[in-house]
């Protein structure tokens, strides 16, 4: 069974929930306490064996390729002044040359064309699919403990986490059939469904594991909500020829899709930093008091 290498970041929106912050900067450059949203979310799938990602970009995002390119100036700033630990905190997040690929989708016609984007970079691989507006704190990371799920069963892997049953027509419900331990085997999931005709309280979480096959579907997938090509729409049809399992992952998510979601990532992020965490919780500690 081919192993999971590859991963796609759709990073094509417009971030137009967190406008104006988004106005000229990619959401997913907005900084979560000390680094870029998508920092985050590269680190989690480094930390999963994804050895190349494929960045599915538009109009004014060349901010995330620069990112992880050299700063030479910066870089020889930094030196020079004999800042080590700045620098490298900086050539940390550097990738190995030729590990990234950036792609233009070009028109806002939905995730599951973003996705479909990437077809000639991934071929016909198992890949992974990261969307940047959720964070997961995880140890091991989130995707970790789904690839660890996909080498004992292959198929098609996608991870869940448990929401409150009064809120399950929010989110994107899996309807399971089986379960062994925080694997569950899916029959089918449901789009917001109405609260009393939700097949479960398991939301889909923005981390999936898919065969190479489901391009074959998004190829030919017609327009659904919103008037765009929906990936779970595809997941659907691949669904009725292939295995699915959901991964009730350990860890917490965060959802930066929203200014609300970015101030609540950002002050989990800031507690966990290993040097900075508890100056961050006394700030926080002294704000809730006021």
């Amino acid at each position: 069974m081919t192993r999971v290498r590859k991963a796609v970041l759709p990073v094509a929106g417009f971030g137009t929930r967190v406008l104006p912050a988004t106005k000229s900067i990619p959401k997913e450059m907005l900084p979560v306490f000390d680094r870029p949203a998508i920092q985050y979310v590269v680190d989690e799938a480094i930390a999963a064996g994804i050895e190349h990602f494929v960045f599915v970009t538009g109009r004014n995002k060349a901010a995330i390729e620069d990112h992880f390119d050299t700063a030479y100036e910066l870089e020889a700033s930094l030196r020079m002044k004999g800042e080590e630990g700045l620098l490298a905190e900086i050539t940390q997040s550097k990738p190995t040359p030729g590990s990234m690929s950036f792609v233009r989708q070009q028109a806002p016609l939905g995730l599951g064309h973003a996705i479909w984007c990437a077809r000639d970079i991934i071929g016909d691989d198992p890949f992974a699919i990261l969307l940047p507006d959720v964070l997961v704190q995880a140890e091991p990371s989130c995707l970790a403990q789904m690839i660890n799920v996909f080498d004992e069963t292959g198929g098609n892997v996608i991870a869940v986490e448990q929401v409150p049953p009064a809120e399950v027509s929010k989110y994107g419900i899996i309807d399971p059939q089986s379960r062994d331990g925080n694997r569950i085997r899916m029959r089918g999931m449901v789009e917001k469904p109405p609260v009393d005709a939700a097949p479960s309280n398991l939301s889909i979480t923005g981390r999936y594991i898919l065969q190479g096959s489901i391009f074959e579907y998004l190829a030919d997938q017609a327009a659904g909500a919103g008037g765009e090509i929906q990936l779970t729409d595809a997941m659907a049809r691949l669904m009725e020829t292939q295995d699915f399992h959901a991964v009730e992952y350990e860890g917490q998510s965060y959802d930066c899709g929203s200014k609300l979601g970015y101030l609540r990532a950002t002050m989990a992020y800031a507690r966990a930093h290993p040097s900075l965490g508890d100056g961050a919780q006394a700030l926080i500690d002294e704000f809730s008091r006021t």
